[in-house]
């Protein structure tokens, strides 16, 4: 173990061979930083096998708000510009979202008492429903910037339904392979019904929204969310793999993170741009908007990552320190804000409006959140 940290300490960050070269960014593999942050020493990398560690030190979030103060490169994301007022995105989202789990359960419809209670057991309506929020915002930002149209289509809101539901359906397939005893406060499917059970759980939630999609009756639409089941799965699998080179190491755990989290809500945003607006170009703003929230988003969420062999009475507590006296964390909220910041940049494009604010600062939120 000594020795162990002893490496970690010697050289702990990664940097981009070619800095200023040109690289094509392909979907789910985005570059880790710009030539501007990759010349700056604090947008160095951390070595990725300390990755999971140091995530776990994130809870503390005690060097989130000085890190904003020094950091140039940050979101700005409270300067909004359309002279609309408004406390919270979240509430503005919710406006569209009345009786969303209440939707969502009818759209299970099981007779089977025991399947049904498996299916509804995670749509309790105590979650923040991060995603179908960013999806009405985005539809209704995209139709204000198309025609200034000011009500959102039963089309549109479907989309939220859905993306909550293949989401949820991940979760309870996750917990499967995780062998996870809890989540949001409570025991898991698996743990309380059984792992068999669990995943028949998860494939109707997923079944139940691929019928919901359907109903819209777009093809482009439903081509879009089921690349995300594809990507969901392809992620999976990532996960399950590994790479020998550090530096593919951290450009694998970035495509894992693009298919697992980023690329729901990055087709859930395109799609209701498809809905609302006939322009590719927003189409493409609403894309690029959602897959850079979704990766920002990774990063404080990986708290639950914390790598389980350090199986001696305070190792953990160790790691976290060793971790804290680091730059580590301030490193790596560094990538996330980068990540937010190019978000940022695509969703001022629209045209200005209370919806587009609120997703400027729901970036800034993910950089804050504790959850």
């Amino acid at each position: 173990m000594a020795m162990r940290w002893s490496c970690w300490r010697r050289g702990c960050s990664w940097r981009p061979t070619a800095v200023g070269s040109p690289r094509r960014e392909r979907p789910g593999c985005v570059e880790p930083l710009g030539t501007r942050a990759a010349s700056d020493t604090r947008a160095q990398i951390p070595y990725f096998s300390l990755m999971k560690i140091l995530m776990s030190a994130s809870p503390t979030m005690h060097s989130i708000s000085q890190f904003h103060q020094r950091t140039p490169a940050m979101c700005s994301c409270r300067q909004t510009q359309s002279g609309e007022k408004y406390s919270d995105p979240f509430k503005l989202g919710w406006r569209d979202l009345k009786g969303l789990y209440e939707d969502i359960r009818k759209e299970l419809h099981i007779s089977t008492r025991e399947l049904k209670d498996m299916s509804e057991y995670y749509f309790d309506g105590k979650g923040k429903a991060f995603r179908p929020i960013i999806v009405v915002l985005m539809a209704r930002a995209c139709n204000i910037h198309h025609n200034n149209a000011r009500e959102m289509q039963a089309s549109q809101r479907s989309i939220a339904l859905v993306a909550e539901m293949i989401h949820t359906a991940t979760l309870v397939h996750d917990d499967v392979i995780d062998d996870a005893s809890s989540r949001r406060g409570k025991h898991t499917v698996n743990k309380i019904w059984g792992e068999k059970k669990a995943v028949l759980a998860g494939d109707l939630i997923l079944s139940a929204a691929s019928v919901a999609l359907a109903r819209i009756g777009n093809t482009a639409v439903v081509s879009m969310l089921a690349q995300v089941i594809e990507d969901l799965v392809r992620g999976e699998f990532l996960q399950l793999g590994s790479k020998e080179n550090e530096n593919e190491r951290f450009a694998h755990y970035l495509e894992k993170t693009f298919k697992k989290t980023a690329s729901l809500i990055a087709n859930s945003c395109k799609a209701v741009s498809v809905l609302g607006c006939p322009d590719p170009v927003v189409h493409e703003i609403a894309y690029q908007y959602g897959k850079n929230v979704g990766i920002a988003f990774q990063f404080p969420e990986m708290n639950a990552m914390i790598m389980r062999r350090f199986s001696l009475p305070g190792d953990v507590d160790r790691a976290r320190q060793y971790v804290l006296q680091s730059d580590g964390v301030q490193q790596t909220t560094y990538l996330a804000q980068q990540y937010c910041h190019k978000a940022v940049r695509e969703i001022r494009k629209l045209r200005p409006s209370t919806e587009r604010d609120a997703l400027i600062q729901l970036s800034e939120s993910v950089l804050t959140r504790d959850k």
